[in-house]
This record gives C-alpha cells, structure tokens and sequence, in this order.
C-alpha cells in the first residue's frame, strides 16, 4: 500500500532541526548510514514530512527521490503524522479473514480517512498494520493504547464516538 501525504502543515522547531543536523553529522561519513538517520530522524519529528526528508538528502549529498524511496519502501517509517487519536487496524491473516477490512471501510465512512493518512486538524490518524498478536480477539483494531478485539463494522461507530470529544 503506497503512503500518501496529507495537507498537515509541517511545525518543526529549531532545537528538532538543529538535533537533526547534529545526528546527520554523525553518521555522515558511515557506510550504510541512511536507515540509522531516517529511523533516528523518525524519533527526532515523530514522522518524516518532505521538509526532513529535505534537509537529509541535502546533508547526505544524495536526491530527495531516494531518500523517498526509502521512506516508502520501508513499512517502519511514517510521512503523516500520527493523530492524537491514532487507530490502527489489524490486516493479519486471522484478523482479515475474521472482516478486518469490513472494520477499515467503516472508519473510511465515519471519518473520511484511508489508511496511511491524518485528518487535517490533527486529530485522527487511520493505519493498516499487519498481525499485533492479538489473533485469538480477531479481527482487532487499537486506539492509541486501547485494544478492541472481537469486533464486528457495527461496533466502529459507538467505539469511535468515545474519541470525538
């Protein structure tokens, strides 16, 4: 599933940029270093917007295409930011063949997202992640730190209404 970019305005500060270059510099020189670097510039900005993207292929004397490239490939790395409600559904073998894309097709519904994407305020993020451990509860989806298994698409919307405040 190809990542998609959303209109979220980028607001990184000075002191993350500054950390950011710090760390590039570190491991400029280092054969290999680009997962390092991304992975780290991850935890630096909690994802990898095009601006950060940017500044390492700038430092790494490399083009922004494949830093891009790398970004996604790479399942670990994230190009939205997560929302302060950050859903998750399972796609796992147990999870799908129990209707976890019935689950999928609801948020889309309800909240006008696809997975991979944020909603422009900010507030929720929709993520399709594949097995979470939790088969025995198939299909399962997370909220945040919450965990909903057993779930059927006519459970989404009294779950979801707990988050709308």
């Amino acid at each position: 599933m190809k990542k998609k970019l959303t209109s979220v305005v980028f607001n990184g500060t000075k002191e993350q940029e500054n950390a950011l270059r710090a760390m590039i510099a570190k491991y400029k020189n280092t054969k290999g270093a680009m997962m390092p670097i991304l992975q780290n510039a991850q935890e630096i900005y909690g994802y990898l917007p095009i601006e950060v993207q940017k500044i390492i292929a700038d430092e790494m004397g490399t083009s922004l295409e494949e830093v891009y490239g790398i970004t996604t490939f790479y399942s670990q790395f994230a190009l939205n930011p997560k929302g302060k409600v950050a859903i998750s559904v399972c796609l796992g073998t147990a999870c799908y063949v129990k209707g976890s894309q019935d689950l999928i097709d609801r948020i889309t519904l309800k909240l006008g997202l696809t997975p991979g994407t944020t909603s422009s305020d900010g507030k929720f993020s929709l993520d399709a992640t594949r097995c979470i451990g939790a088969c025995g509860l198939a299909p399962v989806l997370t909220i945040n730190d919450d965990v909903y298994g057993r779930l059927k698409k006519e459970d989404v919307d009294g779950i979801l209404e707990k988050y709308m405040d």
